[in-house]
């Protein structure tokens, strides 16, 4: 899969000549594609997330422990269950907006401004992620080498931590962000592999931790009250500390505060929303699920045990290499424990590597969505002229980013908390939004936020409202107990907003709008068309589609097409001189969102001809489709539909294929109808077969016996029609033929 915005592989085909013809000519054809995306299982798209959100379980222990003390990993606990309610709205945002997200709920509910304020502070949180986990990474590689250079070479600190730690996060940023500029493949499948070998980590880590635990050789973790969570003066930022620490529900909060990036990632799981395949609704829920479990499991007890194994003298200089630490501190011998510290390193490389991905992802997925509306302008989703991807959006992304990570000269906990800040501001905007959305937008919902109450024939959101509340509780907290993170945050999310703010007029100015929402394409040249050059399968389903408005017909074949087995094939046929026009532009896009909202993909043709019955039947021809999907016409009914197209098919040269046409009526109520096109077995009412069945039994009796079949009663009546039709018959047998299409 290629780094990507909401910008997904449908790839067109678009004849330059395709007139009805007796012989079939290799035609000029334009591929247009945009960047190649394949539906994933909710396997693959909760490994995408965890890549980000798990990797928090390498950095969150040892930055919040420092904020508060000892008590920590209750705070992170807390907010991991908190992070299923808040996973929670993100899931109804999803079902409302395939392409959902904190800009398009926050846009809908609360309009254009405050969607900007709100992706704004998105982005501070997508800049940072990267960093954070660059940094991390770089800190727990930094640790195994001075530990191995300790033990076998008795030379401490052979390494600057913080210096080799800000190297590797440049060398990891740059690395990543030429992979993005190429394009990467199969991230999904990536994803899943380094999740499987993190959990064989997690798994041996537990089990290890117990062990030790058994043995003895542990303390406990001090309950979260008030005596035990120990704000330090930074950790108050601008709260007065002398009377805020002897209030217990101000020092929970801001406790909690503190910990709030331990369910960072969230946002994520929007962006691969559009990814995720059929049955898309409940594979999110799925998805929503196996993050909320494993994210809990892995960064919760991390942060218990290392408490519980770690002396509080040896924990302090462990604190940004947490883990590493943890492993260095459990029963066995010293070989063992470096070893598995080595294993515990890889794997953070790993999944911190990961997360520097997704951020690179997430925040281009951002910025394209907020590009499709006209905030920026359309150079920046320009594909690039070879690989085809969104550099320029990349490019700006991983340009702050190593701006980030030099600033921050390996400071993982000044990262830590500045990451909060996006994230809590990001997650409150995005559930006010959706709260307000329930007033405010009355259409049926496929999910919602549990707790719903009724009142005189009116919902009250009970559950959204205090998952609303608590998060803008939280950010008010942090906001007051985080001065660098606060005014780092504030200035960055006012220059982004700025930013969005002008680069929106001046695309108003240049009267852009009317494109705004649609895909953008990247056009090539080839000669010639069939299933190879397309990448369809023979049997596939070719549906032709014109109005935007009207695409029912396509939205039932989404619907019960299993692509596994079946491809789909949407085809535009075009009177136009030009090969793509801003019409197949915002034809397609409509075609795409369907597409996207059953998570099936569909493959798109744009075929010019003035005669479209003639293109559709050759083009399914070519493509060896085994059937064509029509809407129904306002001008000509379902046999007239049916017969014209059935003419082109007789048009076509020998062998001519076994096609069948769908006409499907824009009322779902409506059932479709099915033509055969070419020879095929009739389809005979009741009276035909019991006529046939009355003269079988006539004709048997008088000679053939149990020799004579049906069907070659049919034979001889056909020859004998076929015969009479050449004779004085003619006239009576058409008018026959007349009152009976009539009944």
């Amino acid at each position: 899969m290629r780094s990507r915005g909401p910008l997904w592989g449908v790839r067109k085909e678009l004849f330059v000549e395709a007139s009805p013809r007796v012989a079939m000519t290799p035609n000029r054809v334009v591929i247009a594609s945009t960047i190649a995306l394949s539906f994933i299982s909710f396997w693959r798209a909760a490994a995408i997330v965890l890549s980000d959100l798990a990797s928090s379980a390498y950095y969150v222990g040892g930055i919040t422990e420092k904020a508060i003390g000892k008590s920590a990993p209750w705070f992170i606990l807390a907010i991991m269950l908190f992070s299923y309610a808040v996973r929670a709205v993100y899931i109804e945002g999803c079902a409302m907006y395939v392409r959902g997200g904190v800009y398009r709920v926050v846009h809908e509910a609360l309009g254009s401004r405050m969607a900007k304020l709100a992706v704004s502070a998105l982005m501070f949180d997508y800049v940072l992620t990267g960093p954070i986990s660059g940094v991390s990474a770089g800190l727990y590689l930094a640790g195994l080498i001075n530990e191995t250079a300790e033990h076998f070479f008795h030379q401490q600190h052979l390494i600057n931590d913080a210096g080799f730690a800000v190297v590797f996060a440049l060398v990891v940023t740059v690395y990543f962000w030429r992979k993005n500029i190429i394009g990467i493949h199969e991230s999904s499948h990536k994803a899943l592999r380094i999740m499987q070998i993190t959990t064989l980590m997690v798994v041996i880590l537990i089990a290890w931790c117990l062990y030790t635990i058994f043995h003895g050789h542990f303390q406990a973790v001090p309950m979260p009250v008030l005596g035990n969570i120990k704000l330090s003066e930074e950790s108050l930022g601008w709260l007065p500390g002398s009377w805020v620490q002897m209030i217990p529900a101000v020092a929970i909060l801001v406790g909690l505060g503190h910990s709030l990036l331990a369910m960072s990632g969230e946002e994520s799981l929007a962006q691969v929303n559009r990814e995720i395949a059929h049955p898309k609704l409940k594979n999110l829920e799925r998805a929503g699920l196996v993050i909320f479990i494993y994210s809990l499991v892995f960064t919760s007890l991390v942060s218990f045990f290392a408490v519980m194994i770690i002396p509080d003298t040896d924990r302090k200089l462990f604190l940004d290499n947490l883990i590493g630490g943890l492993a260095m501190h459990l029963d066995g011998p010293m070989p063992l424990r470096l070893l598995f510290h080595a294993f515990v390193v890889f794997v953070g490389a790993l999944i911190l590597s990961g997360a520097v991905n997704t951020a690179i992802i997430g925040s281009n997925g951002v910025l394209n969505r907020v590009a499709e509306d006209n905030v920026l302008p359309n150079w920046f989703r320009s594909p690039h002229k070879k690989f085809g991807t969104t550099h320029r959006l990349v490019n700006m992304i991983v340009g702050l980013q190593i701006v980030t990570i030099i600033l921050s000269r390996g400071d993982v906990y000044l990262l830590g908390e500045a990451y909060a800040f996006g994230v809590v501001w990001s997650f409150a905007f995005n559930a006010t939004s959706v709260l307000v959305l329930r007033f405010k937008d009355k259409r049926p919902r496929e999910w919602k936020v549990p707790l719903n109450l009724q009142v005189g024939g009116v919902e009250i959101p009970v559950g959204l409202g205090l998952i609303a509340l608590s998060l803008f509780t939280l950010a008010i907290t942090n906001v007051l107990t985080k001065k660098i993170a606060t005014v780092s945050g504030v200035i960055f999310t006012l220059a982004f907003f700025i930013l969005f703010t002008v680069s929106e007029k001046l695309n108003r100015r240049r009267a852009l709008a009317a494109n705004a929402g649609h895909e953008q394409f990247r056009l090539d040249d080839s000669e010639g068309v069939s299933a190879e050059i397309l990448d369809v399968r023979p049997g596939n389903v070719l549906v032709a589609v014109r109005n935007p408005n009207r695409l029912n017909h396509l939205h039932r074949v989404l619907q019960k097409t299993d692509i596994r087995k079946i491809d789909i094939v949407a085809v535009s046929i075009s009177d136009e001189e030009a090969p793509f026009t801003a019409r197949e532009s915002e034809l397609f896009t409509k075609v795409v969102t369907l597409a996207e909202k059953e998570g099936k993909s569909v493959k798109l043709l744009t075929v010019p001809g003035d005669d479209p019955n003639g293109a559709l039947v050759e083009t399914a021809a070519r493509l060896q489709s085994s059937r064509i999907v029509i809407g129904t016409s306002p001008k000509l009914t379902t046999a007239q539909q049916g017969h014209a197209i059935g003419i082109q098919w007789e048009r076509l040269p020998e062998p001519r294929p076994a096609i069948s046409l769908e006409v499907v009526p824009d009322d779902p109520a409506e059932r479709p109808s099915f033509v055969n096109l070419g020879p095929h077995p009739p389809r005979l009412w009741p009276e035909d077969i019991e006529l046939l069945h009355e003269l079988w039994r006539d004709l048997s009796a008088s000679g053939p016996g149990h020799r004579l079949r049906h069907r070659d009663v049919v034979g001889v009546a056909l020859r004998r029609l076929k015969a009479e039709l050449n004779s004085k018959e003619r006239d009576e047998i058409l008018k026959d033929i007349s009152r009976s299409t009539d009944l």
